[in-house]
């Protein structure tokens, strides 16, 4: 057999990729048909040169110092001490997950090669160089399907979603399903036992929010991210929404899960609107990474999250997930990321300015938040709303 010869790609063709991820028009399974290329390259190109970037305009470049002979005997002390450090980081490196430990590959580094790169981060070359195929356009069809109906049924797990999938006449198995909602970041809504160990690094925070009375605008934001569909793939939005107006703050698309995207939504609500009290999410990786929890930290924004499985922690902004698929996604088979931004903004700004509200005495999110109609009713957290209703029933 002969020898087989590595991909090459030149600068100009990844810098070409990645612009066209960053922009989001497309996701990362129609630009991966369109130039050849795993998706997981196209996300860690997106994320170099995002970085690349930012490295550019900080201002902090250092030029290359020549070494003299003065600096010799330093440099082999360093070479000790560097080796030490290196054993030190492989080890830290490899309590991450595999996934991204395999998107830190970079094939085109000159002077350390994709084997060593493997051995340094313990992961097996041939997953590496394994290319998985896109979505087919029946397992688009049945995540639609799903999305709909764990819209309705939150408490739904994978036996229950393939039963329904099957009495709508698609043959499938509960391993397919499993599959299907894992890759759309959804996970049934019950109590169960502690079945995940969070990151290593990442830090979680008490829920704030539990008989807590929150009557006013910037008392508390809270955050989520929610899966899309499209005719030909999916995308993924997060948004930002004060508690007591139901506004919508700020939001952001995305064709791949990392933290980047929420970090720019929180950032751009704090520039426009000031800092909120406290400030609620899950307990999603995007939400514990410390590139989003430094952000609120310098800001001395006390962190929320909801416990496991606590569905009712977050429900307001879970349930404007639901009128804007409803009334928005579903409604529109949208093909680019373009025209799902358009439509996305279309009805967002109606949502904020013209929707009236019952929640809000029917007002506006934008007339409760800037004060300019009646006062609207108290924000209640889901613990009173329960015990609201429990009390109903006692009656």
């Amino acid at each position: 057999m002969g020898k087989v010869t590595r991909k090459r790609y030149s600068g100009e063709f990844k810098s070409r990729v990645a612009l066209e991820a960053i922009r989001g028009e497309q996701t990362l399974g129609e630009l991966a048909s369109k130039h050849g290329v795993h998706q997981t390259m196209i996300a860690q190109w997106k994320r170099q040169a995002i970085e690349g970037m930012a490295a550019t305009f900080s201002g902090k470049a250092v030029a290359e110092p020549a070494t003299s002979a003065a600096e010799v005997e330093k440099l082999h002390a360093k070479i000790g001490q560097l080796l030490v450090e290196r054993d030190f980081f492989a080890g830290c490196l490899c309590s991450l997950g595999r996934d991204q430990r395999r998107e830190m590959i970079d094939p085109q580094l000159p002077r350390l090669s994709v084997v060593r790169q493997c051995a340094l981060l313990r992961l097996n070359r041939s997953g590496v160089y394994y290319q998985s195929a896109p979505e087919s356009a029946f397992n688009l069809m049945l995540m639609r399907l799903i999305d709909e109906q764990f819209m309705e049924t939150p408490y739904y797990g994978t036996r229950q979603m393939a039963r329904h999938v099957r009495r709508l006449g698609h043959e499938v198995g509960r391993k397919r399903i499993g599959r299907l909602m894992a890759r759309m970041g959804l996970v049934a809504i019950y109590q169960k036992p502690r079945t995940t160990v969070p990151h290593p690094e990442h830090r979680t925070y008490p829920y704030l929010l539990r008989d807590l009375t929150i009557d006013r605008p910037n008392q508390v934001w809270c955050s989520d991210i929610t899966y899309i569909p499209m005719r030909r793939g999916f995308l993924y939005l997060t948004a930002i929404m004060d508690w007591t107006t139901r506004k919508v703050l700020a939001w952001r698309l995305s064709n791949t899960m990392d933290a980047d995207f929420c970090v720019e939504a929180l950032k751009e609500a704090l520039a426009r609107y000031g800092k909120p009290e406290i400030f609620n999410t899950d307990q999603g990786s995007q939400f514990t990474t410390p590139r989003f929890t430094e952000v609120l930290q310098e800001r001395q924004i006390r962190i929320s999250m909801d416990g496991r499985g606590r569905w009712m922690d977050n429900v307001f902004i879970e349930r404007l997930w639901r009128s804007l698929k409803y009334e928005c996604v579903y409604l529109h088979a949208f093909e680019t990321g373009s025209e799902l931004r358009a439509g996305l903004a279309k009805w967002i700004g109606h949502y904020n300015a013209q929707r009236p509200h019952s929640a809000l005495t029917g007002c506006t999110p934008d007339e409760a938040y800037h004060g300019s109609a009646p006062t609207p009713l108290p924000g209640l957290t889901p613990a009173t709303v329960s015990v609201s209703n429990s009390e109903k029933l006692a009656a």
